[in-house]
């Protein structure tokens, strides 16, 4: 926990940007001031955003350091978190939801080891003092999977994981709607005409197999634990519907406007991918978070694979569409919190955890020039 202060920043508040300083006490905000003067021994932002430490709800890329190549496992998980630490640090990232895939396909795949290390390197009370960001977890529960409840089951109660998202990625459906897409993503299978047949068609079988009992496991477990339940990929008005009728409370990735409107008429939030936003759409032909933004129907975004993507997304939205800065940065900060009921962050105001970062464009591009977490700089 630190004390300093801060001054002549352009202070990004839920409604409004004010020039102006703030002091921190504690580790909290204390003191939220507009005005151009610079108080006694405060750190001169000289005119740069002063934006609330973002919180990332669904993040891929500790998976990269893992296991950076298809075949590679990266021999220290210490080594690997650390270094995707650094990362989500320097996107002004403060708060981050480990995405981690529950579920194998094969029994080559390394899901299993990668989640042991993670959950083990990511609690270590140890680590926990010389990471960054905080890192709490995501268990991404692939229903379709034989193995989801094996692996699961054992992780229902740890305390860092705070959301779990249900997901079937079976071809033929939800993001892989279109066949063509599925199989260029997974080109380097190399398959025949025949071997990919077989893989959909085995794919499918899995599906009816396994996954209406897996969810009705998995949503009775998170409930037993209190934890957030996100349903991910919704393509249709029925999609939508199950997951309301289970309690999910947040629609991640909707791929279709249908969707995504019908998951806010049941008064779920939408969260879609930062990378959606700066690339001018999906990778996988799927509905443009900019279109759902423009329409009112985007809550929340997440980095997905590339953690750099929060920052320029915000500031996208804000200078292309009809979206204020504020508005964009809600919905990577106080919105999710929100979403996941961290209460004592996610905007500055008085009393909340001080997580911030300083922010200046060069030539339109928004450059991270310090992190702090609870007051203390951290990048």
């Amino acid at each position: 926990m630190s004390n300093l202060a801060v001054g002549n920043a352009a202070l990004v508040l839920r409604d409004e940007i004010i020039q102006g300083s703030l002091e921190v006490r504690d580790g909290l905000f204390a003191e939220v001031d507009g005005g151009s003067g610079l108080p006694s021994a405060a750190v001169d932002f000289e005119g740069d955003y002063l934006l609330p430490g973002f919180i990332e709800v669904h993040t891929d890329n500790l998976e990269k350091h893992l296991q950076p190549r298809p075949a590679v496992m990266w021999p220290s998980s210490a080594a690997a978190v650390l270094a995707h630490d650094v990362q989500i640090a320097g996107a002004g990232i403060t708060t981050v939801f480990d995405a981690v895939a529950v579920g194998e396909y094969s029994a080559a795949s390394a899901r299993r080891q990668m989640i042991a290390s993670t959950v083990e390197t990511v609690g270590n009370p140890a680590m926990r003092t010389v990471l960054k960001a905080e890192h709490l977890l995501h268990l991404r529960c692939e229903l379709a999977d034989p193995a989801v409840l094996d692996i699961y089951e054992p992780l229902a109660d740890n305390p860092l994981v705070r959301l779990v998202s249900l997901m079937d990625h079976t071809p033929g459906q939800r993001q892989w709607a279109d066949l063509s897409k599925w199989r260029q993503f997974n080109r380097d299978k190399k398959w025949t005409d025949k071997e990919f047949e077989e893989t959909v068609e085995r794919r499918r079988a899995e599906q009816e197999r396994h996954v209406g009992r897996h969810r009705r496991a998995v949503v009775s477990l998170a409930r037993e634990h209190g934890t957030v339940l996100a349903s991910h990929d919704d393509t249709t008005p029925e999609h939508v519907e199950e997951a309301a009728a289970d309690g999910i409370s947040i629609s991640e990735f909707p791929t279709t406007l249908q969707a995504a409107d019908h998951a806010r008429e049941h008064g779920m939030k939408v969260v879609m991918g930062a990378p959606n936003i700066v690339r001018g759409g999906s990778h996988s032909g799927n509905v443009s978070a900019v279109e759902l933004a423009k329409r009112g129907l985007l809550d929340g975004m997440s980095s997905d694979y590339v953690p750099s993507s929060l920052m320029q997304a915000v500031f996208q939205l804000s200078r292309e569409e009809e979206i204020t800065l504020p508005e964009a940065v809600a919905m990577v900060s106080s919105s999710p919190a929100g979403m996941l009921g961290l209460t004592d962050r996610g905007s500055i105001e008085t009393g909340k955890r001080a997580d911030f970062s300083r922010v200046r464009l060069v030539d339109g591009v928004p450059v991270v020039l310090g992190v702090w977490r609870q007051g203390q700089r951290v990048a």
